[in-house]
């Protein structure tokens, strides 16, 4: 049971340094110093997880697999990801709307040359196969024959296998395709993603009240076992809804400062269903 907890206790810093990073997102005041300081976080997570499995004996090949083909890269996904947001917003050209734009697909680009370079790879993990997961994601069991990546050799034998760094990537790059085409959108001022969806249903309280909805069911692990990016999941209530929900960042930021009732629509919400099954029962 003691090496059990080992597993534990990484899903549970996985957790919160996930809540912590949404925090460092609602507050943040520019993209850089955001990924600055959540760097540094993701960086302590990381030693710490690093720490714990060096040296650490697995109680199976399924327990070793697991860490390094899903919490390994979720961890190491992070880093990856708000390392290339700080790259990419470092560099940015301080010019027009179509420079701009050219600027962010020429970094999408570059994530279809990833994918084209590692398309065998990619195509196993999207799949969801298994059956070579004992050569990818279990240490010092690679194969020769294997298309190694060029740094393999340079990396912590005790904390890497050959393979969970590409699954770190894809996530990462998963995450930063949205975060590319949240940038154009927003630049265009346009919903490309949006404006030809065609609902049945239309929100009609405000958006304040929808996020506030949202963010709790995120908080609640509602969606996937709350295995996905609040982000992703703001953008499918956009597609749902057909509505723009691209300052939702500032919205949260909102009601976290109110002094007083920070989730009045979901208290209005509590009260008009409690009052709605009390004048049920009078009748």
């Amino acid at each position: 049971m003691v090496k059990k907890n080992v597993l534990a206790e990484i899903q549970d810093l996985s957790q919160k340094l996930t809540h912590d990073l949404e925090t460092v997102e609602i507050n943040r005041e520019s993209w850089i110093a955001c990924c600055e300081s959540a760097l540094m976080k993701i960086d302590e997570a990381v030693r710490m997880t690093k720490s714990m499995i060096s040296s650490y004996e697995f109680e199976s090949t399924a327990d070793e697999v697991y860490f390094f083909k899903e919490l390994k890269p979720s961890l190491i996904s992070k880093f990856i990801y708000y390392s290339k947001i700080l790259s990419i917003e470092s560099l940015k050209p301080a010019t027009g709307t179509e420079i701009l734009v050219k600027y962010y697909e020429s970094e999408q680009k570059k994530l279809n040359v990833f994918y084209k370079d590692n398309a065998e790879f990619y195509s196993y993990y999207r799949r969801g196969a298994a059956y070579l997961d004992y050569k990818y994601f279990v240490r010092d069991s690679f194969d020769m024959k294997m298309r190694l990546s060029a740094a393999f050799y340079n990396l912590d034998a005790s904390f890497t296998t050959s393979h969970d760094h590409l699954v770190s990537h894809i996530i990462a790059n998963t995450k930063l395709d949205l975060y590319l085409k949240e940038q154009m959108h927003m630049i265009k001022n346009d919903l490309p993603e949006i404006k030809d969806y065609r609902s049945v249903l239309s929100w009609s309280s405000s958006k304040v009240s929808l996020i506030e909805l949202i963010y709790s069911l995120h908080l609640m692990k509602c969606f996937n076992g709350g295995s996905r990016e609040l982000s992703e999941v703001i953008r499918t209530f956009e597609k749902m809804l057909g509505i723009d929900l691209s300052n939702f960042h500032k919205i949260l930021g909102e009601i976290k400062l109110r002094k007083i009732n920070r989730t009045k629509f979901l208290r209005s919400l509590h009260e008009n269903v409690e009052q709605h099954f009390t004048d049920l029962d009078g009748k």
